[in-house]
């Protein structure tokens, strides 16, 4: 693998979502948190997509989200995507040795949706934490205050389109780098309806497998209760690292 590539996917892990999860981010939550840092690294020192340990244990996030869930979700979920990254990482190489590229289509699809579903998943478990009541705080709390009102119409807002998302998806508190704001996205699958430019600081899973053993249908019930379980802290970290990088 040459250096270019290997540290391409070390610092941009896909799309902007590496300002949340690569280098600069990992170098905020160092100095914080060396068990956040490890779970927000997407690949190892060869390139390769790795699945990054939990910044807590399973049981930690009881009872807003059940141990069995967090096993499931993370250890074979979540394993899924990366190893679906890496086999089309392979495929894609493969077709640019040989100069066959029948099946491009498919394993660049293939592609954003596994590199898309790790990313998110990486976002997802250090976009929680077992410490209750965590809320905003400095430059993010303010930014908040600007792009929305409030803490309180924000909430509003995520949960609203979190719970709103068509099938399978995310809700997404994102900070656009191209015209510095904040927005609220929602995701279908894992990559769809994304803006360019914008960089997540905190996501919520509303794929079934996230919450289906806990809450079954009861979705609305599901990301009520995760907002006592979100990390802010983590949170601007990550918008400290979009604002350095816009």
């Amino acid at each position: 693998m040459t250096e270019s590539r290997r540290t391409f996917l070390k610092a941009t892990a896909l799309t902007t979502a590496g300002f949340a999860l690569g280098s600069p981010f990992e170098a905020l939550a160092s100095e914080m948190d060396e068990k956040l840092a490890a779970a927000s690294r997407l690949t190892d020192a060869e390139g390769q997509f790795v699945l990054p340990p939990l910044p807590y244990e399973y049981k930690s996030l009881e009872p807003v989200i059940d141990e069995a869930t967090v096993r499931l979700h993370h250890d074979v979920h979540h394993k899924a995507y990366v190893d679906g990254a890496n086999k089309a990482l392979k495929q894609l190489a493969a077709a640019r040795a040989e100069g066959n590229f029948d099946l491009v289509k498919h394993w660049s699809r293939e592609l954003a949706f596994h590199g898309s579903g790790h990313v998110l998943h990486t976002l997802y478990w250090t976009s929680l934490t077992p410490t209750r009541g965590s809320e905003p705080k400095g430059e993010l709390s303010r930014a908040i205050d600007r792009d929305f009102g409030d803490l309180a119409k924000l909430k509003a807002h995520l949960t609203k389109a979190t719970v709103a998302v068509e099938a399978s998806g995310w809700g997404v508190l994102a900070y656009n780098v191209l015209d510095r704001r904040l927005m609220v996205l929602q995701v279908e699958k894992h990559q769809d309806l994304t803006v360019w430019g914008a960089v997540p600081l905190l996501v919520i899973d509303v794929w079934e497998h996230a919450y289906y053993l806990k809450y079954q249908s009861r979705r609305a019930e599901y990301v009520a209760a995760v907002w006592d379980a979100l990390d802010w802290a983590a949170a601007g970290l990550r918008f400290e690292a979009a604002r350095k990088a816009a």
